[in-house]
């Protein structure tokens, strides 16, 4: 299994108290130290691989929205220090790289460690704490680059990955697979909202649900779609803020959760696409929880692709 993650995710600094903070990934570099994994440097994105998801208004507007000093606010959570940009195209390039390596070979799944987020962001709109589509970018990699048929997105984060949906809406070679809160932040992730293409699966959750209403309705709507699909590549949008420890968010998984989760969607990968997966961090935000939560996920990835 293969971690990409960069230290210019350190230099991504948002204002005194924001929940999006440098400490979310040294809680999960630290979570992660004395795990034997290979480790690698996730590669500033190239313009291209942006602009499969976004226009290049967008990337322009993000671009000269960069300050040399302070902070830029693109939206009342979402804001840019001297170092975001360069922080954002390492997430976007750390997905595109971890798409390559596992579709070249080198392993069969990757975890990419890097900030800020990326499932909120729109076609032309930074939002949510998240300036492009980290993982829709990483899904268009797959189909266009490599030739892929069918790839599936599933994010677990607590809120809804308006962005991944808004960015993969027309496009049927992908299913996107969200459960999350609601209501909460950003509103979108009704069932009735399907896709172009049938293409999006949206399983709202009330606040209070635990692992164990979340792990029927994965068993009972989510692998069962997923295996209808049969996708060729899995990548998880891998937010950690249902953790019922969460200060943003309501649900109560506990981390075993994350762990039966991971390894159940090993097991449709086994069977689906021959255990490829490529999951990216999104949210999590209680910093003991995150840590533990993400060592729990990689540690099953990194077990099964043993």
């Amino acid at each position: 299994m293969i971690y990409f993650s960069h230290d210019d995710g350190l230099a991504h600094e948002t204002p005194r108290g924001h929940p999006e903070q440098v400490a979310r990934l040294e809680a999960i570099r630290g979570a992660l130290a004395g795990m034997e994994l290979d480790r690698r440097a996730a590669p500033l994105a190239e313009d291209a691989d942006i602009l499969r998801c976004h226009p290049q208004s967008h990337l322009d507007h993000v671009t000269a929205s960069a300050p040399t000093e302070g902070w830029r606010s693109l939206d009342p959570d979402t804001h840019m220090s001297p170092g975001t940009l360069a922080a954002a195209r390492r997430a976007v390039g750390g997905c595109v790289a971890a798409v390559d390596a596992v579709l070249g070979g080198a392993a069969r799944s990757a975890f990419v460690g890097c900030r800020p987020p990326g499932h909120h962001a729109e076609r032309a709109q930074a939002m949510g704490f998240c300036f492009f589509g980290n993982v829709a970018i990483a899904a268009r990699r797959a189909l266009d680059h490599h030739g892929l048929g069918r790839v599936a997105v599933v994010d677990f984060d607590v809120h809804h990955g308006n962005g991944t949906q808004n960015l993969l809406w027309d496009d049927g070679r992908a299913l996107f697979v969200s459960s999350h809160q609601m209501p909460l932040y950003p509103g979108s992730g009704h069932g009735h909202e399907r896709g172009a293409h049938d293409n999006v699966l949206n399983l709202p959750l009330v606040e209070g649900t635990g692992g164990d209403e979340m792990r029927r309705i994965y068993e009972d709507a989510v692998f069962p779609a997923l295996l209808a699909f049969q996708p060729e590549l899995i990548l998880i949008s891998a937010g950690f803020d249902a953790h019922r420890a969460d200060p943003l968010a309501g649900l109560m998984w506990e981390t075993e959760d994350f762990a039966w989760l991971t390894g159940r969607l090993c097991d449709v990968a086994e069977v689906a696409c021959g255990g490829r997966i490529v999951s990216t961090l999104e949210g999590g935000y209680d910093l003991q929880a995150l840590g533990a939560s993400v060592a729990a996920h990689v540690k099953v990835l990194k077990e099964r692709d043993a």
